[in-house]
């Protein structure tokens, strides 16, 4: 049987515990709440592409040129409103790829890696699929790019680099960033090239 005094010291890891539970709970919320917003070019870009269909499935937004065999399930980037790549998307379906563009938790996509798996199911007539990102979206489409290889037939990185190793794959490998960009930690981008197979493109 517990004496008053354990009982008493108990008591408070608990109520101290559960204090820092709040705390890191508060400061993740804050750290997610504060994210880049979808600009009115990117709702405007939407409206007006009338020649391709946009929907909505499980989460996602769908871009659909029509008749198209090549699909890409693009990662949005860390902290970044998935809308806010919808004329990017736009224009590539008028090339005739089908776009897939997640919602993704808290505009996080190390929280649902696997996200291609909802779509490519629901697609039986596309036999050509790509999954790519930007910066942290990038990173974990490569993640996924590296344990479903079978499943897919390249990848895209938008300003971003792959921490797994791609470079035994048969992907192909498009690698894009800006000579300006600020943002990109350019020393982890080059350190990664190796990850990438030999052929990639950039």
């Amino acid at each position: 049987m517990k004496t008053k005094r354990e009982l008493k010291t108990g008591a408070k890891i608990a109520i101290l515990l559960a204090a820092f539970l709040l705390i890191l709970g508060c400061a993740f919320f804050i750290y997610v709440s504060d994210y880049s917003h979808a600009d009115e070019a990117a709702i405007a870009a939407a409206v007006s592409a009338t020649d391709i269909h946009i929907s909505n499935s499980d989460g996602a937004l769908v871009f659909d040129p029509g008749n198209a065999d090549t699909a890409l399930i693009f990662y949005p980037g860390g902290k970044v409103e998935y809308t806010a790549y919808e004329p990017l998307m736009i224009k590539l379906a008028q090339q005739g790829i089908l776009c897939i563009l997640p919602k993704m938790p808290f505009n996080l996509a190390v929280f649902n890696i696997n996200a291609a798996d909802t779509y490519i199911p629901q697609f039986p007539e596309i036999t050509h699929w790509y999954v790519g990102g930007h910066s942290l979206g990038g990173s974990m489409a490569a993640s996924y790019a590296a344990k479903n290889s079978e499943k897919l037939e390249g990848l895209i990185l938008l300003a971003s680099y792959s921490a797994s190793d791609l470079s035994q794959s048969d992907l192909k490998v498009l690698s894009i960033f800006g000579s300006r960009d600020g943002v990109l930690n350019i020393d982890s981008y080059h350190s990664s090239r190796s990850n990438l197979p030999a052929d990639f493109s950039e």
